[in-house]
């Protein structure tokens, strides 16, 4: 059995500010400086490219508040995983956790690792290792070769980066809220400034903002298609809005700060992103827009010159490292509650005694997003489970009618405005978000449901632990 006594407990030391900047930080990473290009280049308007921000950012929020309501009746360390467990019980839950350790944030922390690795390697020159070695190769089945050696210098630092977050957080959840706060605070203000210069020096015009929804002929034959492909992009940098539930067990207060950390979090973010999205197309037509792959680095080019691609550089190294540090914070609790109720390894439920941290959790998501470094293939694994994670984001949503039903006589410090209506708008544009996955994207689906699948052993096995271990009591 795991103590539960005083030494072996997660401590309450995150308050609303920290809950509200793991929210905001898990969010802006990396998306928000890649994305806008190729959405230009699939929308060509800027109008609806702004409209695209603004729907993916009230769906992401619509989300939120139906979320808030959940995380507010329920105070749990695993937020979304317990959730789970009482809307649905151990299966959906398990299957769940299992798919954020395997490979959901998992695969996003060796992304977001990576990326920050690239940029820094603006300001460093790498080490190349012999050819020979770069050759190196590894077959899997589906997933195909993967050559763990090639581009060895950016992975390492990706990985060093991953192992240094990780003690930061072994080290007590404090000193990473900490952190966190400190880097959000950093990188929103870097975001807001960078847009008010492209405004006040970047000699534009808001005619390349407002163009009368003027939109090319091949763009309006294949609009509701485009649109869907530019809503994925969007979706992909306001991903990680529910991460603070993962940590509700550590926060002060759940019941009233997680809810309002949802909240505020996700408004920050989607003010952000709309400002900043106005900013580059100010300074730079829509055409021109899609053409610039580091659209961020161009628009800054306009104010600072040659200088633009260096601070556009250090923005996206502050930005990754933040959001790297709030997956990784947030993340490693799942597990952890997953092992205390006995539907995982025990030991990944064991508390640091003196740092009261899930320090096992910790060291093991760690390793795993490390060997996916390595591996390569984690922008593969990553889009094998869009569909994966947006089945579990409807199911997520439509616990609170289950939730209902099953708890009505439950405090709900929170409930969401406009229910029924708000959360089953938000079911419906998932169905159709999973569908349209189903078709435009068949082979990515039925692999996302496959690696879920891949847990269902796992699952039998410890189920049958937990009951002989009951029995044996």
């Amino acid at each position: 059995m795991i103590d539960s006594g005083k030494k072996t407990e997660l401590v309450r030391g995150l308050g609303l500010t920290a809950a509200v900047m793991i929210v905001a930080g898990s969010m802006i990473g990396s998306g928000i400086f890649r994305k806008p290009a190729t959405m230009a280049g699939q929308l060509m308007s800027p109008e609806i490219l702004i409209l695209v921000w603004i729907i993916a950012g009230i769906v992401t929020f619509i989300g939120a508040l139906t979320n808030a309501e959940i995380a507010g009746m329920i105070d749990a360390t695993g937020g979304q995983y317990a959730y789970f467990r009482k809307m649905y019980g151990d299966a959906t839950a398990f299957f769940y956790g299992w798919s954020i350790l395997a490979v959901i944030q998992t695969g996003s922390q060796a992304a977001i690792a990576y990326v920050f690795a690239e940029y820094l390697g603006y300001f460093l020159k790498y080490p190349h290792l012999p050819q020979s070695i770069q050759n190196f190769s590894i077959y899997i089945p589906v997933v195909g070769s993967i050559h763990p050696f090639i581009e060895f210098g950016t992975k390492a630092v990706a990985i060093l980066c991953i192992l240094f977050l990780t003690i930061i957080n072994y080290l007590g959840v404090l000193l990473g809220g900490i952190v966190q706060t400190i880097i959000t605070f950093i990188k929103i203000a870097s975001i807001i400034i960078l847009s008010i210069l492209l405004f006040s020096f970047g000699h534009g015009s808001f005619s390349n903002v407002y163009t009368n929804f003027s939109i090319p002929q091949n763009i309006t034959q294949n609009i509701f298609v485009l649109i869907g492909l530019a809503l994925s992009g969007a979706f992909w940098a306001y991903d990680g809005w529910n991460n603070v539930t993962f940590v509700a067990g550590e926060i002060k207060q759940p019941q009233r700060n997680v809810p309002r950390a949802l909240l505020f979090g996700t408004l920050i973010v989607m003010g952000v992103y709309v400002l900043i999205n106005i900013a580059f197309l100010y300074v730079l037509p829509v055409n021109v827009m899609a053409k610039s792959p580091l659209v961020a680095a161009s628009a800054a080019n306009v104010i600072f010159g040659s200088n633009g691609a260096s601070i556009i550089s250090i923005a996206v190294i502050i930005s990754t490292f933040g959001a790297l540090n709030g997956s990784i914070l947030s993340t490693a609790r799942v597990q952890f509650a997953m092992s205390r109720d006995n539907l995982f390894f025990q030991s990944i439920g064991k508390i640091h005694p003196k740092f009261h941290t899930p320090h096992i959790s910790l060291v093991v998501q760690g390793i795993w997003s490390c060997v996916l470094v390595m591996s390569g293939t984690f922008d593969t694994i990553t889009d094998y489970v869009i569909f994966a994670a947006w089945l579990f984001y409807a199911l997520g949503a439509f616990g609170v009618f289950v939730l209902r039903r099953k708890m009505p006589h439950t405090p709900r410090p929170y409930k969401v405005w406009g229910y029924p209506y708000v959360p089953a708008v938000f079911v419906i544009f998932s169905v159709i978000y999973l569908f349209n996955t189903v078709v435009s994207a068949t082979n990515e689906a039925a692999m996302g449901l496959l690696l879920i699948l891949l847990g269902l052993p796992f699952y039998f096995y410890w189920k049958y632990k937990s009951k002989k271990t009951v029995s044996n009591l």
